[in-house]
């Protein structure tokens, strides 16, 4: 990967519905060659979906938690994953070093869901010991965006 592609990444992370020639005007390739990288970045990898960032307050969901989650000894990790995967709330799950397991990141639409959430888990017999976080406000909230050199 070398500078344009992280250029045209960091595009279409701004914009993912940003022409071609657009973007060619900005990195000085043609919109055929632009095409072709990005067709590159997303067969190696490095570009993973193409998606939608929908507002969650706006779809009703607009209390943000983040659940440190230490399992519980025996816990079945591959079903807890699974859970993870599969429940609306979740926006993200990651393995983590240190005293926790997992971070899991949700939206729910009030205080009741997260603790039907966190009921949800405890009945799987997940949860050995959690902590539970609500968001205030975002400082920064967006998708990956790459840094310019300086």
């Amino acid at each position: 990967m070398d500078d344009i592609d992280r250029k045209i990444i960091g595009a279409l992370a701004a914009d993912s519905r940003r022409a071609l020639a657009d973007i060619g005007a900005t990195v000085g390739l043609s919109p055929s060659a632009v095409n072709e990288r990005i067709r590159r970045l997303a067969a190696s990898g490095a570009i993973r979906r193409f998606t939608v960032d929908a507002d969650p307050a706006a779809l009703g969901r607009g209390v943000l938690a983040f659940i440190w989650v230490l399992l519980a000894e025996g816990a079945d990790e591959a079903a807890f994953r699974a859970f993870a995967a599969g429940h609306p709330a979740v926006a993200e799950c990651h393995h983590v070093t240190g005293a926790w397991s997992y971070l899991v990141k949700v939206h729910v639409a009030s205080l009741a869901d997260l603790e039907a959430l966190l009921a949800a888990l405890k009945a799987e017999r997940f949860v050995g010991r959690s902590e539970t976080i609500l968001a205030l406000s975002p400082v920064v909230d967006g998708p990956y965006r790459p840094k310019e050199k300086r």
